[in-house]
């Protein structure tokens, strides 16, 4: 049988409460690690140790994309840090966020939605004259787990 693979079109859409954060191109650390520390050396057992569930651990969402012209990103930095973060006594406002992947007509594939997130990082572009390459910005998001919507 041949394939006829094409390669993917599509973007991933950010949202937090509803509102669009923005469309990325790509996107890391939509991943869980489960603590398999804890053993129990049974007496007698010399074949294996027995090992349980701990805690799961989620890393930052990465997300990277194109320079764009929409503030909604910023407007959450905001209120999720420095001035906005004090103005509320330092109660973080945690958020639903989602991250939807379309495909090139903006069909929904796939959605995860993560819990109690709020940004931590955001990087603007490189620039340089002598360079072709597309300005690009990266925003990371600290979340307490995801799953995934149908």
């Amino acid at each position: 049988m041949v394939s006829s693979y094409s390669p993917f079109t599509g973007q991933f859409i950010f949202e937090v409460d509803g509102l669009e954060i923005g469309a990325f191109q790509q996107v890391s650390g939509l991943s869980v690690e489960v603590d398999a520390s804890f053993e129990i050396k049974e007496g007698g057992q010399n074949e294996f140790i027995h090992r349980f569930p701990g805690r799961m651990k989620w890393p930052n969402l990465v997300l990277k994309r194109g320079v764009t012209t929409e503030n909604n990103l910023f407007e959450w930095f905001r209120k999720s840090s420095g001035d906005g973060f004090s103005g509320v006594n330092n109660q973080l406002d945690r958020r639903l966020a989602a991250l939807a992947l379309v495909d090139a007509q903006r069909t929904v594939l796939r959605i995860w939605v993560f819990n109690d997130a709020f940004p931590v990082k955001w990087k603007g572009p490189e620039f340089a004259s002598d360079s072709s390459s597309v300005a690009t910005e990266e925003l990371e998001v600290a979340h307490h787990g995801f799953w995934v919507d149908s």
